[in-house]
């Protein structure tokens, strides 16, 4: 169940009720009895765990960022061909 967040536009109290989704929203205030409260937006309370969400799947292992960026370079530029071997490999003759 969700806890729902109330200010009373009379005093100001603020007022937090954990109730159900089909319940109507309260409009008594505690404190004061007027008909004034108002239900308040609040960030949501959970978090999406498991495989398949944003949060778990970019990860990286916890590596700082720096040194996952850097051993990132060196393995791309590893896996770069030379260019010297390329440009000492005999050109094959054009076939007329």
């Amino acid at each position: 169940m969700p806890i729902y967040a109330y200010r009373c536009a009379e005093c100001g109290h603020d007022h937090e009720a954990l109730q159900k989704f089909s319940d109507a929203p309260l409009t008594d205030c505690p404190a004061c009895g007027e008909p004034a409260l108002q239900k308040q937006v609040t960030a949501a309370g959970f978090r999406l765990k498991g495989t398949g969400w944003y949060v778990t799947d970019f990860r990286d292992g916890g590596k700082p960022a720096a040194q996952s960026a850097g051993s990132s370079a060196e393995s791309a530029e590893s896996a770069k061909p030379s260019t010297a071997t390329e440009s000492a490999a005999p050109a094959k003759p054009a076939t007329p």
